[in-house]
């Protein structure tokens, strides 16, 4: 079930002091979508998704579902119903699992009225319930990621941005993490994944955006950037 409201960045450019980083990015994310952010390190994807929440200097427009973003501060985007999970995770390693999940907690909704609950995450992910009264510090990488990931998932959001959730985790815990982002389009939780790695992005998206150079420089489904051999050489092959 789709949440019915899209994601659009027109023209999108935005600055780190005077470094000019994405010059003229648009694209958008469709209701219920998984949509893919690849490209090199460098490229650009990451401070796409810090844009979007409001983390960098920007001009141009960046709209959900009609609503204005621009200028607004992290918070207030996070209200709006988009939820962030950072490339380095960004745990409380002091507070247990199920502390950490409770900050993430959405304030104020009715619990019969949310998507997700704590029972939710711990049927996602056995490992977190095993583990839920254990400090998060001591968790494992993929243990950590899966923790980020469910703390965000508990503010209810209507579309999550995932930056590199694969990195340095184990093949089991990737094929894991596909079938979490699959789980949440079945909600109508619509997804921006930003990734390097090709495998799991053409497997689980409907479409794909690849950067270079601060530049949107392929769109395309899946299908279309299997089949467009100069776009991976050029743009994604190391």
């Amino acid at each position: 079930m789709a949440n019915g409201r899209t994601l659009k960045l027109d023209n999108v450019h935005a600055f780190y002091g005077k470094s000019h980083v994405l010059h003229g990015v648009s694209m958008e994310v469709r209701p219920g979508e998984i949509v893919s952010l690849l490209g090199r390190n460098g490229s650009g994807r990451s401070t796409t998704a810090k844009t979007i929440m409001g983390q960098v200097d920007a001009q141009g427009t960046i709209e959900f579902g009609g609503k204005p973003l621009l200028g607004m501060k992290a918070y207030e985007i996070a209200h709006c119903g988009i939820g962030y999970v950072p490339e380095n995770r960004d745990i409380f390693p002091k507070l247990t699992v199920h502390q950490n999940l409770m900050l993430g907690e959405k304030r104020g909704a009715a619990k019969n009225k949310r998507r997700w609950g704590f029972d939710d995450m711990y049927a996602m992910f056995p490992r977190l319930k095993e583990r839920q009264h254990t400090e998060a510090g001591v968790l494992s990488g993929g243990e950590q990621q899966m923790l980020t990931l469910c703390r965000t998932l508990m503010g209810d959001p209507d579309l999550i941005m995932i930056d590199e959730p694969t990195e340095g985790l184990a093949p089991k815990i990737v094929e894991l993490v596909a079938e979490y982002l699959k789980e949440l389009r079945k909600r109508g939780v619509s997804v921006l994944l930003v990734e390097q790695k090709l495998a799991i992005a053409l497997e689980i998206s409907e479409r794909c955006y690849v950067m270079g150079h601060g530049r949107i420089v392929f769109e395309g489904t899946p299908a279309e950037l299997r089949a467009n051999a100069y776009v991976r050489k050029e743009w994604l092959e190391v």
